[in-house]
């Protein structure tokens, strides 16, 4: 399933590079037990993604939860620290 779920998140990844869309940053990691972290930004006004907008991240989002050991959890953050890992805005 982890493989599934990062050739989707690739096809995400593939039409965000087509697109450009602005207002938007997002970072995908896959770690060692194959669970997957996404960290999106955007600075639209009414807080809305384009990533959600993106053919490939609908498919990606069909049928996630058959695709989860655990079902996702979303949370907002800061950045307490950044040293050359994130682009400064």
């Amino acid at each position: 399933m982890a493989d599934k779920n990062a050739e989707l998140v690739a096809a995400v990844f593939a039409e965000l590079k087509a697109a450009q869309p602005d207002n938007v940053r997002y970072l995908t990691l896959r770690l060692e037990d194959n669970s997957f972290i996404h960290i999106v930004e955007t600075t639209a006004e009414n807080d809305s993604s384009p990533i959600t907008k993106l053919a490939a991240f609908q498919a990606f989002q069909s049928g996630i939860r058959d695709r989860c050991a655990e079902p996702p959890v979303f949370n907002s953050a800061i950045v307490v620290g950044n040293y050359r890992i994130l682009a400064e805005p």
